[in-house]
């Protein structure tokens, strides 16, 4: 009795208006061996005791005592009580509180907090909790929590004793298409002994293998039509110099970094004068990155390329040196370094249609960009004056300046478009990877091969080429690797030429003798 008031007090000293942890089973969670303490802590659980969780984050923070077999408990920052022994905590016992606080935290009014404790148990789920689960799914309101917590029930019922409850949770656990709940089925499978509770998990681990099958499928197609898309916003542009004009033009892969940069530029401008609208920086930076890589294309054009229009080597080398100018420019302004171009917050995060299975959020925006620039340029090409001008100088130069068509306008004009849109891709690259020099040499080579392989001048060809090769390349390099993946499809690219050399979708037409 004297203990019981005893600390009893203390407790209330300590600011806890209502204690109904007993005494002796505080001193039980204190002291004594391991395995005695730990079975105290379940007890105390299991009870569903109010004041274990205060107790417990004593313990944590060293306000517990233990003097004369007693258990002590201090307000923060009042010191220790003379010649008392602070409780010992090794690793597991600092886990086991951890799990039990989790646990605890299941009832929290708070759903963050309920979600984060059922994060934090999702690995620790043993029948010694399976009360306190129950309890907490009873009054769980949140379906994806419930859904979570029924999980979580079933797999502390894989731990129980009774072979009928263990083979009731692995099925009911087969519905499930988390990883995690596999490798506790894989784990529970090797130590099981009932033959009718074996065979309910290996039958609950091959249907959640399935699920997780199709779940990596979906992955694979969304990243081979993720990489499409980058691929096709970087040869829509090319798609202009290249494939409408015939111009060679290596240093297309600068332009999409002049594009990046322009997009990093306008951060920093948000993020030093404007950092409240920080998140929209990026409606600043597309039309930026358009016209920065624009300029710097009509000043290509302007400068070095019309000189050299119909003479196709020249014009690789010409523009391959105004490539290497372009590189070392950005080198001497912005440094040799990578530099850090962050995503805003609508475009952080992602959407989870499965555990296995996350769709990015920035790549999610950039198939939809993808489309919405192709939309645009096939718009422009087809409905516009200037798109009409643009077909009628390709394809007949000379008849097209007959009928007054300022043609070496028209030359600039379409040359900066392709640029501009170059520089969107740059600053669509800009929120899924690194910004440096040497961005646009990582897809020079892979905006040819979409040109080529659809076709020079066909805008369809350079949107299946680009989704097909996007979607064969990650399919080829879960097989063999991104190296031998690169190598086919080179290797398919040369036999593609060698049969259809003008690619997959060549213009029609006849020819005349």
């Amino acid at each position: 009795m004297i203990k019981r008031l005893l600390v009893g007090c203390l407790f209330a000293l300590s600011g806890w208006s209502a204690w109904a942890l007993s005494p002796e089973l505080a001193s039980r969670i204190a002291a004594g061996e391991s395995d005695d303490r730990v079975a105290a802590l379940q007890q105390a659980l299991a009870a569903g005791d109010e004041s274990l969780g205060p107790f417990l984050r004593a313990l944590q923070d060293g306000r517990v005592w233990i003097k004369g077999g007693q258990v002590l408990v201090v307000a923060e920052g009042s010191p220790a009580p003379a010649d008392a022994e602070e409780p010992m905590l090794n690793n597991r016992m600092r886990r086991e509180i951890d799990a039990a606080l989790a646990g605890l935290d299941l009832l929290s009014k708070d759903r963050d907090t309920r979600a984060s404790a059922l994060a934090t148990l999702r690995d620790d789920a043993d029948a010694s909790k399976l009360a306190l689960f129950e309890r907490a799914l009873a009054v769980e309101s949140d379906a994806r929590l419930r859904a979570q917590l029924n999980a979580l029930v079933a797999g502390a019922k894989l731990s129980s004793g009774d072979p009928g409850q263990r083979r009731a949770a692995a099925t009911e656990l087969s519905g499930s298409a988390d990883p995690a709940t596999r490798a506790l089925l894989l784990e529970k499978l090797g130590a099981e002994t009932d033959p009718a509770a074996r065979a309910a998990m290996q039958k609950a681990v091959a249907d959640i293998g399935e699920r997780l099958a199709w779940g990596e499928r979906a992955q694979l197609l969304f990243s081979g039509l993720s990489l499409g898309s980058v691929l096709l916003l970087v040869a829509l542009g090319l798609a202009i110099t290249y494939g409408l004009m015939g111009v060679i033009n290596m240093a297309h892969g600068e332009l999409l970094m002049v594009g990046a940069y322009a997009t990093y530029c306008v951060q920093q401008g948000f993020r030093a004068w404007l950092p409240a609208a920080f998140d929209y920086y990026l409606w600043i930076a597309l039309p930026a990155s358009f016209l920065a890589a624009a300029l710097v294309g009509a000043a290509m054009e302007r400068t070095v390329i019309r000189w050299l229009y119909g003479r196709p080597l020249e014009t690789l080398l010409a523009t391959w040196g105004l490539s290497l100018v372009l590189m070392q420019a950005v080198r001497s302004l912005f440094g040799a370094q990578n530099v850090a171009v962050e995503n805003p917050a609508w475009l952080s995060g992602g959407w989870a249609l499965l555990p296995n299975l996350t769709l990015p959020y920035n790549r999610l925006a950039i198939l939809a960009f993808a489309a919405l620039v192709l939309g645009g340029m096939a718009l422009l090409l087809a409905r516009t004056r200037l798109g009409l001008m643009v077909r009628g100088v390709t394809q007949n130069r000379r008849m097209a300046a007959c009928v007054g068509v300022n043609t070496a306008r028209v030359d600039t004009l379409a040359f900066a478009l392709g640029s501009g849109i170059a520089g969107l891709a740059g600053c669509a690259l800009s929120q899924i990877g690194n910004v440096g020099p040497d961005l646009g040499q990582s897809y020079i080579v892979d905006a040819f091969m979409v040109v080529v392989l659809g076709g020079v001048g066909q805008l369809a060809g350079t949107v299946y080429a680009g989704l097909g090769l996007g979607v064969l390349s990650k399919l080829l390099e879960g097989w063999q690797g991104a190296v031998l993946a690169k190598i086919a499809l080179l290797m398919l690219l040369v036999l593609v030429i060698q049969k259809k050399p003008q690619g997959l979708f060549a213009l029609k037409g006849r020819s005349v003798e």
